[in-house]
């Protein structure tokens, strides 16, 4: 029986994190094979559409993937993306309508759907046990290497020549106080560096205190990829301090551009990274203090850091992942 794939595009309507880079980038390479169903309608009223209106465009030869954590319940011919189980686990990071919502509907949608999709190892073990499911299949993040590579160019910004990278929503999951804690400790150990937050809230989690007397700290808010890749290719040093993540794709893409790279062993980051990037534990309050000291301090240790930064990073691509997609989608 000849099998027509289908999109659901909700998240088109959304703001650029790693849930629709991961989309967006599977979906260029079937997007002419396929079919993408859109709607400019979002929150609750794109609940509602997803979940009515959705399944009435789809006939019984449809297959439809849905990448982004949510998809319709009476689809019984689809393959749900789940990129982390933070809701469930830690509700006290959202907003509690939406941790809620969360709670309720996942365990019913994955129980309905042919195909789970997750994108690590640590996510799969945690799908599989919580739901006991067997139809996981990890389909990792990749990275787009014609624009995140070392010769990215960094012209958008006025920063100074030594600084520190972060990368990512400003939320509780991602411990941007401890990193503002551990910039703290060490900052007058290096005048010259500056710490560098790219990021803005997302609309579903609670907000996050900042530390207001840490000196040489500058948000930049929101920027596009061509400024994003240009910062990552020039950074001293990227950290990602998260407490969890399912993937942790601004590691990957900080890797690619042969930033040398410093993460928390939260969730999947040590399996994203491997050997290639200084892990600590942000259980100890003073670790990342000193791993960061310890990557500024050592050109050596930085240098070592960028050379399997960018050996690893060249094993992921988004091509490859859209094959492992594509592949399980004519399975169902």
């Amino acid at each position: 029986m000849t099998r027509n794939i289908v999109v659901n595009g909700r998240f088109l309507t959304r703001r650029l994190t790693g849930v629709e880079r991961h989309a967006g980038e599977v979906l260029r390479f079937f997007r002419h094979s396929c079919r993408v169903e859109l709607t400019c309608r979002q929150g609750w009223s794109g609940h509602m559409w997803e979940q009515l209106i959705l399944p009435r465009r789809l006939g019984e030869n449809h297959v439809l993937w849905s990448p982004a954590n949510t998809g319709p319940l009476l689809v019984r011919n689809q393959a749900l993306t789940i990129h982390d189980l933070s809701p469930l686990e830690h509700p006290e990071w959202f907003l509690p309508g939406f941790a809620a919502w969360y709670r309720l509907f996942l365990p019913l949608v994955v129980k309905q759907v042919q195909r789970v999709f997750v994108p690590s190892a640590y996510v799969k073990k945690k799908v599989s046990r919580r739901f006991k499911i067997e139809n996981v299949t990890i389909t990792p993040n990749g990275v787009n290497h014609f624009i995140f590579c070392p010769d990215a160019l960094q012209t958008a910004c006025d920063l100074p020549a030594r600084y520190i990278l972060f990368v990512g929503t400003l939320e509780p999951r991602k411990n941007l106080e401890g990193l503002l804690r551990a910039w703290g400790q060490i900052n007058e150990q290096f005048r010259d560096t500056w710490l560098v937050i790219v990021g803005v809230n997302g609309n579903v989690f609670k907000k996050v205190r900042f530390p207001q007397d840490v000196e040489r700290v500058r948000f930049l808010g929101y920027v596009d990829d061509q400024t994003l890749a240009g910062l990552y290719a020039h950074a001293t040093l990227f950290v990602l301090p998260s407490f969890d993540e399912g993937f942790g794709l601004p590691a990957l893409e900080a890797m690619a551009c042969g930033a040398p790279v410093l993460v928390s062993d939260g969730g999947a980051l040590p399996e994203v990274v491997g050997q290639a990037a200084m892990i600590f534990c942000p259980a100890d309050r003073d670790a990342l203090s000193k791993a960061m000291s310890e990557c500024l301090d050592d050109a050596s240790t930085r240098f070592l850091l960028q050379e399997k930064g960018l050996k690893r990073a060249s094993q992921f691509s988004w091509g490859r992942t859209a094959e492992l997609v594509w592949k399980e989608l004519h399975e169902i």
